[in-house]
């Protein structure tokens, strides 16, 4: 069991009042608040050990350096992969996934190619692709999903053709809270050859993952999903993938030698890591990971789920309650409509409340036409979560009901 209140002390901001209300925060699927230890590792950064990593010979130099490339081996065990220069920092998934969209696609695609995608994807793994397939001409596909917002394998498997070069999904729906089997998908995708990028942006914040367990050829990943800082993100590539890529941008730190005829580019992890990289930003993630360890994945999987449980059958009790999403299998996630309550109605008298949730498309348009509506109310949890937050919730879930 988790001391949750202990734990609630790490968090200053969980004792702040909205309205003169205790703050009830369940918008953590767009972002976690942060825990002292992470925001403290900032402060030592800039006042202790602030300097330009990699090129310097003087001390700070070296031990921003030493601490930087330690983030790097941080990030490698908490996902488990084979080596170090697997790990690129970027800003975040979005940029991780612009990446690879790039890169591969400038290796690998040409005019009439396929890239697989699902209904459910996040905006920053539909638009990127889209780019693409306006300079290059690449085709998406999309998976289709169940009436219960689990995505359909046997149409998934009819997707692949000879043209078929990626499949690029989402872990966990941000909006369903779907967990997909994306190991049995990868590994479909194996059969026929088909390389497989993962966006584990709302899974790694709630859920063990291990890259060489799934075996994906790229899984990414944002800081501030998993009580990081902002502007810090992960890409993991298996190596061999990675050497074969072209770089996404140019400039510093990525090359190994520049003349005004030719540039040849640093070795790996260097060769994606254009420019100054954010040195104080990964070891604050690797300062998040590490505190998530002392919790432990399971123990916070194990909590999030009971969460979960609990608030879907509140909720549930509420006159014209509809619930989108009823997977098997889902994150700690809830998206919802009331009767004939607009969304942002809903969301702006909770606020009233104190209380925090998203409402909107939620940067899945795609799906909200899927599912025929224009956007829901999400509220996400996270283990500084409690059931009697849950309650104040449902009570004024309930509350706003009856004012409509």
């Amino acid at each position: 069991m988790l001391d949750v209140q202990a734990i609630r002390k790490d968090f200053p901001i969980l004792d702040h009042k909205i309205y003169d209300k205790p703050l009830i925060y369940f918008d953590n699927g767009a972002t976690t608040q942060k825990p002292r230890q992470v925001v403290e590792k900032i402060e030592n950064g800039y006042y202790n050990v602030n300097a330009n990593i990699h090129r310097g010979v003087h001390f700070l130099s070296q031990a921003a350096t030493e601490a930087h490339e330690e983030a790097r081996k941080t990030v490698q065990h908490f996902l488990n992969a084979r080596f170090s220069n697997e790990i690129i920092f970027t800003r975040g998934t979005t940029e991780s996934i612009n990446l690879i969209a790039s890169s591969f696609t400038d290796e690998c695609m040409s005019a009439g190619d396929e890239v697989i995608v699902s209904v459910m994807e996040h905006h920053s793994n539909i638009v990127p692709w889209q780019i693409q397939a306006a300079r290059k001409g690449i085709t998406l596909k999309v998976i289709p999903m169940n009436e219960k917002g689990e995505l359909n394998l046997d149409e998934y498997r009819k997707l692949f053709s000879d043209k078929t070069r990626l499949v690029s999904v989402t872990h966990v729906s941000n909006v369903l809270g779907t967990v997909n089997p994306v190991k049995a998908m990868i590994e479909i995708a194996h059969e026929q050859d088909v390389p497989v990028l993962i966006d584990g942006a709302q899974a790694v914040p709630h859920m063990k993952v291990d890259v060489q367990d799934l075996d994906a050829e790229f899984y990414v990943f944002s800081g501030h999903k998993i009580y990081g800082p902002t502007g810090i993100g992960v890409l993991y590539g298996k190596e061999e993938w990675l050497d074969k890529l072209p770089p996404y941008q140019g400039g510093g730190e990525m090359i190994a030698t520049v003349s005004f005829e030719k540039t040849t580019f640093n070795e790996l992890p260097f060769k994606f890591e254009a420019g100054t990289p954010d040195y104080i930003g990964s070891t604050a993630l690797a300062e998040a990971l590490r505190y998530v360890d002392r919790i432990g994945i399971e123990n916070i999987a194990t909590y999030e789920d009971e969460l979960l449980r609990y608030a879907t059958a509140g909720l549930n009790t509420i006159e014209g309650m509809r619930i989108f999403g009823q997977a098997d299998h889902k994150g700690a996630v809830l998206s919802f409509l009331v009767g004939n309550i607009h969304h942002y109605d809903m969301g702006m008298l909770l606020d009233r409340l104190g209380i925090a949730v998203r409402t909107g498309h939620h940067c899945a348009q795609p799906l909200m036409h899927a599912l025929g509506i224009e956007g829901t109310v999400r509220a996400s949890f996270s283990f500084y979560n409690t059931k009697e937050e849950i309650d104040t919730f449902i009570a004024g879930v309930e509350r706003v009901r009856k004012m409509f």
